[in-house]
């Protein structure tokens, strides 16, 4: 039996969001469990999955078995018109068996998000997330106002989850407000899948 883990699964295209990934996964070791950093290949009409079977760099490609195992997930995207991008949302429509034999009930999930420009639909885009979260019975954790880097940033950061401004040429770093809120979230799913018995 393998040890409980997190799920930090992401979709990344300029790097933004697999760098909130990784401070996120920070935040989940320091909960004391592993972080497990995952992606999904890019789509393309022509092609479903329009990229190698291995990365070239990074985190390896998820499985449905990574999500069937995990004790929770921090779920990331950049923004696609308010909405997550198409690769994140074709991984979880093959997510149907899961659905059906309930394997994702009552496992604590966050969500995360990066945009190119100030307001370019970062709540839509994390609450957007979340529903195919909730059609699994996950249970859906953000950020609370008694995290000061909520109150303080001037970039990104919700109570829905964390959020970056990348900027319009994606190159702005994260700054220290969401840095914290990444590691925030990552400690908070920690601590709450050790709370509801991680397996």
């Amino acid at each position: 039996m393998t040890e409980p883990y997190i799920l930090v699964l992401y979709y990344s295209r300029h790097g933004a969001t697999s760098e909130m990934a990784r401070h996120i996964a920070r935040g989940v070791e320091q909960g004391g469990l592993e972080a497990r950093l995952r992606t999904v290949p890019a789509v393309s009409a022509d092609c479903e999955a329009s990229a190698p079977s291995v990365p070239q760099a990074g985190a390896v490609y998820a499985s449905v078995e990574d999500l069937a195992h995990c004790a929770g997930l921090a779920l990331g995207s950049p923004t696609r018109f308010g909405n997550m991008a198409a690769p994140l949302k074709y991984f979880l429509d093959g997510t149907s068996n899961l659905w059906l034999s309930g394997a994702l009930v009552n496992k604590p999930a966050g969500v995360f998000t990066s945009t190119a420009s100030l307001h370019g639909g970062q709540e839509t885009t994390l609450l957007s997330m979340m529903l195919p979260l909730l059609h699994h019975g996950m249970l859906i954790t953000g950020l609370p106002y008694s995290e000061q880097a909520l109150l303080d940033t001037r970039g990104g950061g919700t109570p829905y989850g964390p959020s970056h401004h990348a900027g319009s040429d994606g190159k702005r770093a994260l700054d220290e407000h969401e840095i914290a809120l990444c590691r925030a979230l990552g400690l908070r799913l920690a601590t709450t899948a050790s709370q509801l018995g991680a397996r």
